[in-house]
C-alpha cells in the first residue's frame, strides 16, 4: 500500500454519464487506468443535475429525467502522479472540465482484510488490456 500524507493534488474531471471510449463508460476507462498507473485512490460521483459549456441543463428531475447525467470523477496523490496522469485525461476527454487544486491529506489508510486478491487484481489487468 502506499503512503501520501501532507500536500497533493485533486484532479476532477467533470463529463458527462454517456461519455464514453471505445463502447466503455468513460469514467471506468478514467477509473480503470487510474488504478493501473498507481495512482492512491478515485472515486466517481454521479450529479443530480448540471450543465456544461454548452448550457443544456441535464437533470434527474422526474418530469425532466436525463440520460446524461453530470459525471465527476476525482482523485486524490501527489503532484508528480496527477500531473504525469493529465496526459492521458486530455487525451480521453472529447469535451469537459478538468481542474486541479491543491489539498491536504491528512489520513490515508485501509483497515485489515480490505487488500484486493492477487488474482482480482490481474482479472482487472487482463481486463483494462483492451481500454
Amino acid at each position: 500500500m502506499r503512503i501520501i500524507s501532507g500536500d497533493a493534488l485533486r484532479l476532477r474531471i467533470y463529463t458527462g454519464e454517456r461519455d464514453t471510449h471505445k463502447g466503455r463508460a468513460l469514467h471506468d476507462v478514467i477509473l480503470e487506468w487510474a488504478r493501473r498507473e498507481g495512482l492512491a485512490g478515485g472515486t466517481v460521483f454521479r450529479g443530480l443535475a448540471g450543465f456544461g459549456a454548452n448550457s443544456v441543463v441535464h437533470t434527474a428531475r422526474v418530469l425532466r429525467l436525463s440520460e446524461d447525467l453530470p459525471i465527476v470523477i476525482e482523485i486524490i496523490d501527489d503532484a508528480p502522479k496527477i500531473e504525469a496522469f493529465l496526459p492521458r485525461v486530455e487525451a480521453l476527454l472529447a469535451e469537459g472540465l478538468v481542474t486541479v487544486d491543491p489539498v491536504r491529506v491528512l489520513l490515508y489508510r485501509h483497515g485489515p482484510g480490505k487488500e484486493a486478491p492477487q488474482d482480482a487484481h490481474a482479472q482487472r489487468d487482463s481486463d483494462a488490456q483492451g481500454v
